[in-house]
């Protein structure tokens, strides 16, 4: 087992057992539930490397104003006083 995996699936097997609360007694469950996480991290990773990489759809499109600032410009005009 190489050094980086091996604290890989530490630090998972960490954010594991921090997630379920910090129970006693876990941590095989949480070492073998780690090295299953990176196992397949690691395989995700190599199919994603033998595909060519794909552009982000709308990655360059801008977004809309959300619609409350629209509101609020509504509201902000002066109401016209009741005539006496």
């Amino acid at each position: 087992m190489t050094d980086d995996r091996q604290e890989r699936i530490r630090n998972r097997a960490h954010q594991i057992w921090l997630q379920e609360g910090q129970p006693a007694g876990e941590h095989e469950r949480h070492w073998h539930q780690a090295a299953a996480d990176v196992d397949q991290e690691d395989a995700a990773g190599k199919s994603e490397a033998k595909k060519p990489a794909k552009k982000a759809a709308g990655a360059a499109k801008p977004k809309a104003a959300p619609k409350k600032a629209k509101a609020d410009a509504k509201t902000s005009k002066p109401k016209k006083a009741a005539a006496k």
